[in-house]
């Protein structure tokens, strides 16, 4: 019985452990979230190398947010993209809308990682 409990015990603050979130700060470039993740389901299926023949350059300016952009990512230089909460996507909107068409917008984020998207507390154009 005791060994049960502590598995049980252990199972618990495993699962708890890895659902905490944690805080910190991102760097990179704002994209339209859609259109980004829609560029990056685009390859050929038989290509086995397709980071190697993907331009992530022309992703990025193909996918620049405008105005009518409502969900937003961030493109780090190393890593996937990383998508904004609903605050986020408010607050990008309204840096995308003061900074004007952009063909690239560099950003910094602070706040915390939730499950693959950033509960953002600020964000920032990065000069």
């Amino acid at each position: 019985m005791g060994q049960n409990l502590a598995l049980t015990r252990l199972a618990a603050f495993m699962f708890l452990s890895s659902a905490l979130c944690f805080a910190g700060s991102w760097s990179g470039t704002l994209v339209d979230s859609k259109c980004f993740d829609a560029e990056e389901r685009n390859v050929n299926p038989t290509d086995t190398l397709t980071f190697v023949d993907r331009d992530g350059n022309r992703e990025i300016r193909y996918c620049s947010p405008s105005a009518k952009t409502k969900i937003f990512a961030i493109v780090p230089p190393v890593g996937p993209s990383l998508k904004l909460d609903s605050s986020g996507n408010a607050k990008a909107a309204e840096l995308v809308r003061k900074a004007g068409r952009k063909s690239r917008l560099d950003i910094a984020v602070t706040g915390e990682m939730k499950q693959n998207t950033i509960q953002v507390d600020s964000i920032s154009i990065v000069r």
